[in-house]
């Protein structure tokens, strides 16, 4: 749960503040001034701050200054009237996170409080890399990327060699591969790393938003402009700003993006100073690039401006021998967060996974896993559950594929093991399928199975239950026939 600290000399304002945001789920606590506010994040260490900007005592500049002082990374947003708006746009420019303007539109105020939140979550969870992720587990605030394939082994050097410097990024990979968490390595061991990292996801926000979201505005700029508005960019001056899904930003904005990556320079909507911006920029794209070049929605100057360095991170079904430690870490993780145990998978059900495709990368595989642990009902998570959960009536369906792509992908997901008995244990996969399909034809009719394979009944069942396969697995309803 989320605490956040308020600091107001306004006691009717605290309680309703505090009200508002424990409805809301956060867990809340309230200062009456500077002393106090500075002495409760000393000791509850809160995920965000909300201060005043005005108050007997303690002002809110060297308020603000002080809790920086106690938590580097804690976002603070600054509540001020319309008469100290420049006072609140110099915090910002020192490093709040944003102001709000009393009195307050609540929902603009909620959806900037769960920003500020989720800003502060990215800035201290440690994002650890290679390996299995084992000490991200326990509750340590902790993500990872993880996986010890080759490919992935070339995704951690290059994030080391380019976190020291201060080189524009671009990360290139499918949804799902993780992305964000790789501009969050190269955040975390930048030199920028004690300085704010600003998120802009160029898909979330509408694009009417997110030319005044990045750049800011000045008061009168357009109809409902009452105030200067501070920018995202100007908010990461001194940190990174990761630009996410860049590929899909609307090509009249592209104009203003190489001004900053040319310049380091932005203008505010309405604006006529050049405001110089100190930022490192990493930006993120599953998009073809050039072929949004080739066809004029992508700007060729901005796409050499951006790769200058560029990372390529693996999509899940190039790199299965990680499919296992990452189950593994999804299962540990999420078994964690549900406050259950941990089951495992059967053997016969990470089979299924690792000659599944994932589409949806590594994001998909722990959502499914996600799923499997809210609907299981004790034991090792099977093969059938498994195959419901991607989405198939049964686990054969998975052979319905093209069985010379399963075969291939299934054989280079092992090599990098170097298992003894690769190539037996490719033989009774390919078996258990070719028993799961004669199965699937006969409506889990054991003997015409058993007839239409060549084989006895009594070697039928004992392959079934040597690869774990149930009739259960392919039929809904009816009976088993003569199936015994």
């Amino acid at each position: 749960m989320v605490t956040i600290l308020i600091v107001d000399d306004d006691d009717s304002l605290r309680a309703s503040f505090e009200k508002l945001l424990v409805a809301e789920g956060y867990r809340v606590h309230c200062a009456a001034n500077g002393l106090e506010g500075i002495a409760l994040a000393e000791r509850l260490n809160p995920d965000l701050a909300i201060i005043d900007m005005k108050m007997p005592g303690m002002g809110g500049l060297e308020l603000f200054g002080r809790l920086k002082e106690v938590q580097s990374l804690m976002p603070v947003i600054v509540m001020t009237a319309y008469g100290t708006t420049e006072t609140a746009i110099e915090a910002t420019k020192m490093g709040a996170f944003d102001y709000v303007l009393k009195p307050f539109d609540i929902p603009s105020l909620l959806r900037e409080i769960a920003q500020a939140a989720e800003a502060g979550r990215f800035m201290k969870s440690t994002v650890t890399m290679g390996g299995t992720g084992a000490g991200a587990i326990h509750g340590g605030g902790e993500e990872s990327i993880v996986g010890t394939s080759s490919a992935m082994q070339e995704v951690y050097k290059a994030i080391g060699r380019v976190a020291a410097s201060d080189a524009t990024v671009l990360i290139r990979g499918e949804s799902g591969t993780g992305k964000e968490l790789v501009a969050r390595a190269i955040y975390q061991h930048s030199d920028r790393s004690r300085r704010p990292f600003v998120v802009i996801n160029c898909v979330a926000i509408p694009e009417t938003l997110l030319e005044s979201e990045l750049f800011g505005y000045e008061r009168g700029a357009f109809t409902g402009a009452t105030h200067r508005k501070i920018g995202k960019i100007e908010q990461a001056h001194g940190g990174t700003l990761f630009l996410d899904e860049i590929g899909d930003m609307p090509l009249e904005l592209q104009t203003k993006i190489l001004r900053l990556l040319q310049e380091r320079s932005i203008e505010r909507i309405g604006g006529r100073e050049t405001i110089p911006v100190d930022v490192r920029i990493i930006a993120a794209t599953n998009r073809d690039l050039e072929g949004a070049i080739k066809k004029g929605r992508f700007r060729e100057d901005i796409y050499y401006r951006l790769k200058v360095v560029t990372l390529s991170l693996p999509p899940l079904r190039e790199r299965k021998g990680d499919i296992a430690i990452l189950a593994d870490y999804f299962l540990k993780r999420h078994a964690f967060e549900l406050g259950g145990g941990n089951p495992g998978i059967s053997r016969e059900g990470l089979r299924i996974m690792e000659g599944y495709e994932w589409p949806g990368n590594v994001r998909e595989l722990s959502n499914v896993i996600q799923k499997l642990l809210i609907f299981h009902r004790g034991g090792a998570i099977t093969q059938e559950s498994i195959a419901r959960s991607l989405g198939q009536d049964a686990v054969g369906d998975v052979s319905r594929q093209d069985p010379e792509a399963i075969i291939r992908g299934w054989v280079r997901g092992r090599l990098g093991r170097r298992e003894d008995d690769l190539f037996e244990r490719l033989l009774d996969e390919c078996s258990r399928v070719i028993l799961s399909e004669a199965l699937a034809a006969t409506e889990g009719n054991r003997s015409q199975a058993a007839r239409l394979l060549g084989i006895s009944r009594p070697t039928l069942h004992a392959r079934m239950d040597k690869y774990g396969i149930t009739v259960g697995a392919r039929i809904k309803g009816g009976h088993d026939g003569d199936q015994g």
